[in-house]
């Protein structure tokens, strides 16, 4: 999927999303504020749901006024602040469920695209698919209309969180020999090992 432009006008994310670029950008506050105000997002509400399309044209502007490492950070905290299940306990059910928790926190005309009741999940946004490699490793491909960096951050935080107590190091890194987003490719291929 193409990075930084939705494939359905109606889908939406929810506001805790869009208060990450509050959270990282915090010595750019300013201007955190003014991209998002510039791209329809006023005065971000976690209980609001904004335009997938309105929040991908801040990230891309985000990324061409102060850069990548940015897109990075607020990946990294969009996972301190999207809808998270609380019963994960492991690094490799963290994320199994990726896909599932993306889909929650985006919805298409007021219809959230995961149903926690009967797992079902509605396309609209690409996914994130899993599979493990190893006994510490593990592989994420991407085909949503996300930046890589972003994706990068919050697999990331992610991994840190949630790696085994006995790891002494987290990696996660992007394998360019499969594609990438940012070249134009229908996806993206992260490694995480632990």
């Amino acid at each position: 999927m193409e990075q930084f432009k939705a494939s359905n006008p109606n889908v939406e994310v929810n506001g805790q999303s869009a208060l990450a670029i509050f959270n990282a950008i915090k010595t750019w506050k300013e201007i955190g504020l003014r991209i998002l105000s510039e791209n329809n997002i006023d005065d971000p509400k976690p209980e609001e749901w904004y335009p997938l399309q309105n929040w991908l044209n801040a990230f891309k502007q985000i990324s061409e006024e102060i850069g990548s490492n940015t897109l990075f950070l607020i990946g990294k905290t969009i996972f301190e602040n999207a809808e998270f299940p609380t019963d994960i306990d492991s690094i490799e059910e963290a994320f199994s469920r990726m896909n599932a928790i993306c889909h929650m926190n985006h919805r298409i005309n007021g219809k959230q695209l995961f149903n926690p009741q009967t797992g079902q999940i509605l396309e609209g946004i690409g996914n994130y698919s899993f599979k493990k490699i190893s006994e510490n490793k593990l592989e994420m491909i991407c085909d949503t209309p996300y930046p890589c960096d972003l994706d990068r951050g919050i697999f990331t935080a992610i991994a840190r969180k949630y790696k085994p107590s006995d790891s002494v190091e987290v990696t996660v890194d992007h394998d360019d020999s499969k594609g990438c987003r940012k070249k134009g490719d229908n996806s993206c291929c992260y490694i995480v090992t632990w």
